[in-house]
């Protein structure tokens, strides 16, 4: 009798198994069809379609003091924009505007500006080498002010801070240039500023000085003061 004693396989555990693998089969199945769809994936737009498929215009005039610079350097204003920057340019004559377009292969939708600012720069008396950079970097900006917004002068005392600005042969101008790094277009009683914001704060400061009557060392010796900090920062 002992030996006819075998263990026998217990039936409701193998019934609670399959039950239970058949419950998360179920699961599962049920799962899978809450699976939200994939994310649709779309393509960048382009510079053209960003502007719903027409072209923008830009417009320069062209003062009568930059016409004859204008056609002596044309070439070089007209190869980066048309060529790099993927814009039409052309010089209507009988406006006296420069005219910019954007194209169809403009690879973004701020190159227009960019180049119009680079154009706008030249009208300003910029050379072509340092308004090109307006092309190349982001953070440059042209800042324009005149003298009688520091200082209401007249006559020779107008004209004497004109010379204190410029200095001996530009020397003052150049300095204030090579310290801050910016460029500096002085043009009568008015004056452009190229170069980055913080660079032109610290231009424009040293020659509100000199306006104001500041002499030059003094001036010097406060640039060399903030451009070593300023180095410091960075």
């Amino acid at each position: 009798m002992d030996t006819e004693l075998v263990e026998q396989p217990q039936p409701m555990a193998v019934e609670q198994s399959s039950l239970q693998a058949t419950v998360g089969e179920a699961k599962i199945e049920h799962g899978t069809s809450k699976i939200a769809p994939m994310k649709p994936k779309f393509e960048p737009l382009t510079a053209y379609e960003m502007s719903g498929g027409r072209p923008e215009f830009r417009k320069v005039s062209v003062p009568a003091h930059r016409y004859t610079p204008l056609k002596k350097i044309w070439m070089e204003i007209y190869t980066p924009v048309y060529e790099q920057m993927k814009i039409d340019i052309r010089m209507n004559l009988k406006t006296r505007k420069v005219e910019l377009k954007s194209r169809l292969d403009t690879p973004e939708i701020g190159n227009l500006q960019k180049c119009a600012d680079f154009v706008h720069a030249f009208m300003l008396g910029f050379d072509v080498p340092d308004a090109i950079a307006l092309l190349r970097l982001d953070d440059l900006y042209v800042e324009t002010f005149e003298i009688k917004d520091v200082k209401t002068l007249q006559g020779e005392h107008l004209s004497r801070a004109i010379g204190r600005l410029s200095g001996k042969g530009g020397k003052t101008k150049f300095a204030i240039e090579n310290s801050t790094r910016t460029r500096i277009v002085i043009a009568d009683s008015k004056i452009h500023i190229l170069g980055s914001f913080l660079n032109i704060k610290v231009a424009r400061d040293a020659l509100c000085s000199l306006i104001l009557g500041s002499p030059a060392g003094k001036v010097y010796s406060k640039l060399r003061a903030v451009t070593a900090r300023m180095a410091e920062k960075f």
